[in-house]
Formats: C-alpha cells, structure tokens, sequence
C-alpha cells in the first residue's frame, strides 16, 4: 500500500470536511447560539490537520487498487469521527459514543439517530447534521476524485471502490469528468427540490435540510415527527417524486436531460425498480384500506411515501408502519434488504442484484428441467457472465451472513428479536427506522453503547458495500507484495 498517496487523499478529504463545518459556523453565527464555539473547535481541527497531511505529503504518486480500498474505508471513518466533534462539542449528545453513532448515520446516509428531541438543537447542528448527509450521499471520495488531478493522483481506483453498485457507469472517458457531472445532477436535483418545496409554504430552513437529505436518501429531518410534523399532501407528494429519483441510477438521469429519457425504459433494473416500487405501494394501500378502515386517496398517500422511502433507504416517515399490521410490516422487511438502484444514493444490496439473483434462480429450475439446454442471464439485453454472477452470488451470502451475526451481537447485548433484527437490517441497509424499539417512531438513544458502537460500524460495512470494508480485515490485504 502506497501509504504517501493514501494519506495525500486523506488530506484533502479531512480539509473538505473542515471547510464544510464553516457553512454551520455561519449559520450558528447569524443565530448568536451556543454551538458556534463547539464548530469553530470542531473545523479547526480537520482544517490544520488537512492542511498538515497535504503539505508533508507533496508530489506526485499513483494509486493501485488496494489504495483505493484503504482510502474509501479510512476515509469514511475520518469524516465520522471530525464530524462527532460537533455533536459532543455543542452538547447534543451525551457521550462520544452516540456522537460517533449520529456522525457515521450522516455520512453513510443512514438517517437512525440517538438525539430523542430534534427540535431544541440549535440550526448550526440540524444544518451539520442534513450537510453530512449531502456529502456522504454522491460520495465525499467521489467528490475528490474530480479535483484529484490537481492534486498529480488519478482517481479510477478510488471511484471502483465507493460507487455504489457492481459497476461503475462512466459518463465520459475522464473519470473526474464522470465525476463533476454526477455531482452537477446531484447539485441540481437538491436545488431544484428545495425551490418546490418552498413554494409549498415550507420555510427556507426546513426546505434546505430536507433537500439535502431527499436526494442523498440519508432520511435526516429538522422535526422530530419527521415529514409528518408538516402534515401536507403536496410536501409528502414532493418528497416521494425526489426519493424515487435518488433511488435510481443517477447516469439515467444525466443521459434524460441529455434527451436521452428513453434510457429509463430500456433499463431493465429501472423497469423493475418502478415495478417494485409500484406494487409495494398497492399491496400497502389493500393493506391500510381492507384492514385498517383508511380512505383510499389518504391511503395511497401513506403508502407510496413510505414504500419508496424505505424501498430507497431514505428513512423518512409520515406515519409509523409498525401499526399498520403484520402483512405491511414484513412487506417492509423485506424492502429494507433491496435497496434502490445501482449508481445512485440510495443502500441495500441493489435492485440489479436482486434481479440477477431472480434471473439465476429461474435459471436453475430451466436446467433442472432440461439439463443439456444452455441458458444464458441477460440484464438488459446484455449477457451477465458467469464471473459476475459469482461475485454477485458472493455478495448476496456476505451481506446475509453480516445481517445476522450484527442481529445476533445485539441481541446478546440486549436488545429483543424484532429490534435487533430490525436495527441489524436497518443499519447494513443505511435506512435509518427498523421494527420493535427502533422502529419509525423510536430513536435509538437507549441502545446500549457498545450495540451503537456495533450499528456503526454495520453503517460503514454497508454503505461501502461490504467488500470494501471486509477486504481490510483480511491478513492477506496488509502482506507485502
């Protein structure tokens, strides 16, 4: 491992986290509140220590694979603990642990949090917590990786590892170029949601943070009955339209107002990602009108919102699904292990993966059936080869196997069946609310601290797409070779 190059980018990423603390500072600052000291503190010390790591580690260097693995996971714990500063710092959070717990959910956009009353935190805080988010969501590495020839380091290696998904769709043949108009559809999508937003009589504040935790599908909200405190069908119906499109690959998007809009059709993962999403939304409004007596309009509303926030990891809530019954309850289980698409914000194992998974399946009964017929994969009209097909079969195994041995630690830690599974699935799945007492209506302030310490890490392992972070704990990847 080229430790020069991993620590040059390191520099940078701990800086740009210091000088994202400043947007706080001012805000903490127009307010006269007590958090500015804690953020004055809090970006002082990333800024000096950025600046240090660039200027000790000057020239240029390439980068291998294995660089680019340390990199995303060192650097996802470096903005983790420099953005715990605040937290600790203003007295939003009783102990480092929970600090540490609210600062890796923003940035691996996971929306679980353990401050029980939103609402009396300062706006310097509710601002930090919504613009961890923002940049956790595209990727903080992502976001380097379009400066790093500045810097002499190419970044292909470092956009293989942190963009979500098997593959890595490039716009164009730079990969900063790919990279600059990923973030300028991203860009885009926050302001424009925000705009919609305020014409819908939602203060300028509100709309901001709500933006930045839609489109990076991270769930944060500055209200503690999250988008149900505003109680609005237009707000709700916003909200929803912006989740779906941050659950789905974002080069669609880029290709769409290229005029390339007929990409979303021809794209067998986005067909079946609107399918899904689709009969989520039907089987929860049979659900909440056949059972639970709702009218069908206010039933339409509830379900599509919560289904494509969960089914996109966003996390947000207008009501608490844990009351609409069992049947809805284990629909939303299961939503929690999909995902969005590849290439977007949003967590789960992918809607690409399950459908491959689906394809094989059905592959496998063919051959049963006929078993000197050839039967190929194809995901939009394009042959999956046998190759991937393993690594996405390996995957689907490792995430299964992390889910349950985090679901079994936290139960031995305390916590009942359906709130440890339910955090387990929650946490690995970056969505934020699980079942029991960290459903939608909950918070996980009384978790105990070593299961937050757990959950945190679990955020990491999933927001980095599991192999990431687990080819690190391998002896192998520290040997020499």
């Amino acid at each position: 491992m080229n430790r020069r190059a991993v620590l040059r980018v390191l520099g940078f990423i701990v800086l740009a986290v210091g000088l994202a603390m400043l947007l706080p500072c001012l805000m903490a600052a127009a307010d006269g509140g007590r958090d500015l000291v804690a953020f004055l503190i809090s970006a002082a010390i990333p800024i000096v220590l950025g600046v240090v790591l660039l200027g000790t580690t000057r020239g240029s260097v390439d980068l291998r694979l294995k660089d680019g693995f340390a990199i995303v996971t060192f650097a996802w714990l470096a903005a983790a603990l420099l953005g715990a500063l605040p937290y600790q710092l203003s007295g939003a959070t009783a102990t480092f642990v929970d600090a540490l717990f609210e600062s890796m959910s923003g940035f691996t956009t996971t929306g679980a949090t353990v401050i029980a009353d939103i609402e009396v935190l300062p706006r310097g805080v509710l601002l930090w917590r919504s613009l961890t988010q923002w940049l956790g969501g595209m990727g903080i590495v992502v976001l380097s990786v379009a400066v790093l020839p500045m810097l002499g380091i190419g970044g292909m290696q470092l956009f293989k590892a942190e963009v979500p998904g098997p593959t890595a769709d490039r716009l164009s043949p730079r990969i900063s170029s790919t990279a600059r108009l990923l973030w300028g559809v991203y860009v885009g999508m926050t302001v424009v949601e925000a705009a919609l937003l305020v014409l819908g009589d939602m203060n300028w504040f509100d709309a901001l943070c709500h933006s930045l935790t839609t489109v990076s599908t991270g769930g944060f909200s500055t209200r503690n009955a999250s988008v149900g405190a505003f109680d609005s069908a237009y707000v709700d119906g916003v909200i929803t339209a912006f989740m779906f499109l941050a659950g789905a690959n974002f080069s669609l998007h880029y290709w769409a107002l290229r005029r390339h809009a007929v990409r979303y059709t021809r794209n067998e993962e986005f067909r079946a990602y609107a399918l899904l999403t689709l009969a989520a939304t039907l089987l929860v409004v049979l659900q909440l009108t056949l059972r639970n007596d709702e009218g069908v309009l206010h039933a339409l509303r509830l379900a599509a919102f919560q289904a494509v926030s969960i089914l996109t990891s966003t996390g947000f809530g207008t009501a608490d699904f844990l009351l609409w019954g069992f049947g809805a309850q284990l629909l939303m289980f299961a939503l929690m292990f999909i995902g969005g698409c590849a290439g977007s914000t949003g967590g789960g194992m992918k809607v690409m993966r399950a459908v491959v998974l689906a394809k094989h399946g059905m592959r496998e009964i063919r051959k049963h059936m006929h078993p000197n017929a050839i039967f190929n994969v194809r995901l939009s009209g394009h042959l999956v080869q046998d190759e991937v097909m393993m690594k996405i079969l390996g995957f689907f195994l490792l995430y299964a196997s992390v889910f349950m041995l985090v679901a079994l630690a936290v139960a031995a830690m305390g916590l009942d069946a359906a709130s440890a599974f339910g955090a387990s699935i929650a946490t690995l799945s970056n969505i934020g609310p699980g079942l029991g007492s960290v459903g939608p209506a909950s918070t996980y302030a009384d978790v105990p601290l070593a299961a937050k310490a757990l959950l945190s890490f679990n955020m990491l392992v999933g927001r980095l797409e599991v192999y990431t972070v687990v080819i690190l704990l391998t002896p192998m990847f520290w040997r020499r070779t």
